[in-house]
């Protein structure tokens, strides 16, 4: 299968089921898909090495063949080209790498280069091939580098995607293809809003989903009711300990720690499973 654990909200949870999760499974895939900050080998210490650095294709123009036409700014729905009276100027970083803009100039005053935005690491280690992305400082388009990271994925074995927080592109990148979304959150007045809205993104992208509430304890039961309303399975409960903080705050997962836990994300498996 292919798990992706997500949230609306940053700090639920998401990293520490999906790493959790994925040590109590043992031989297979974890993905950490937030690219902007990836943190999950914080909790393995796995020795990556570098597979690939991701390009996007951009446009460059050739400004003696160039007739200001403005065709290919026209055509760019993202803004990365506009056409001024004397040339034309390019926003590399609005450029989504369409190839449209190559194909409606009519000059041939367009052609493509390659702009790098991030790479990818990978590492194997505790039983778990790992792969993660970093997108490169300042760049505002995390989805390319999200798919390229997915593309490497082999589906032999089970995959884990620890999704980006929050609901946008990146979430939805990251959710879209899986065949089951664990949606993380806790029992707060924030959790269950952003809950509510991941729970909305999942309904929409059509994947099964289900909830694992986090530091429970902590608050009240709005969210439980919420998700027995609308018939949504918790299919767990995490609750809100010292200890396991105390694990987390040295970087050590608790299943390695805590007896009984890891039954319980393998018996987690098997009920998405059904």
């Amino acid at each position: 299968m292919k798990i992706a654990v997500a949230s609306g909200k940053g700090g639920t949870g998401k990293t520490t089921v999906a790493v959790n999760l994925a040590l109590s499974l043992g031989d297979c895939t974890l993905v950490d898909c937030d690219v902007e900050e990836p943190n999950t080998n914080v909790f393995l210490n796995i020795e990556l090495e570098q597979v690939e650095e991701l390009n996007l294709p951009v446009p460059k123009i050739d400004k003696e063949k160039c007739t200001l036409c403005g065709k290919c700014s026209e055509f760019c729905q993202y803004n990365a080209l506009v056409t001024l009276p004397k040339e034309v100027l390019l926003f590399p970083e609005l450029c989504h790498g369409c190839g449209g803009c190559y194909l409606v100039c009519e000059g041939g005053a367009i052609s493509e280069q390659k702009r790098p935005i991030g790479v990818i690491n990978r590492g194997a280690g505790k039983g778990i091939m790992y792969f993660q992305g970093l997108l490169n400082i300042g760049e505002p388009m995390a989805t390319p580098l999200i798919a390229a990271l997915k593309d490497k994925v082999e589906d032999e074995k089970s995959v884990i995607f620890d999704s980006p927080p929050g609901c946008a592109c990146s979430f939805i990148e990251t959710v879209r293809d899986c065949d089951h979304c664990i949606l993380v959150t806790e029992p707060t007045p924030f959790g269950m809003y952003d809950l509510k809205l991941a729970v909305a993104v999942v309904k929409e992208l059509k994947v099964p989903f289900s909830v694992v509430i986090n530091k429970d304890g902590v608050g009240d039961d709005r969210v439980e009711r919420y998700c027995e309303d609308e018939g949504i399975p918790v299919i767990m409960k995490i609750p809100y300990d010292t200890e396991i903080a105390k694990l987390y705050s040295q970087g050590i997962p608790f299943v390695l720690e805590k007896k009984g836990w890891r039954k319980k994300f393998r018996d987690l498996l098997e009920v998405i499973q059904r």
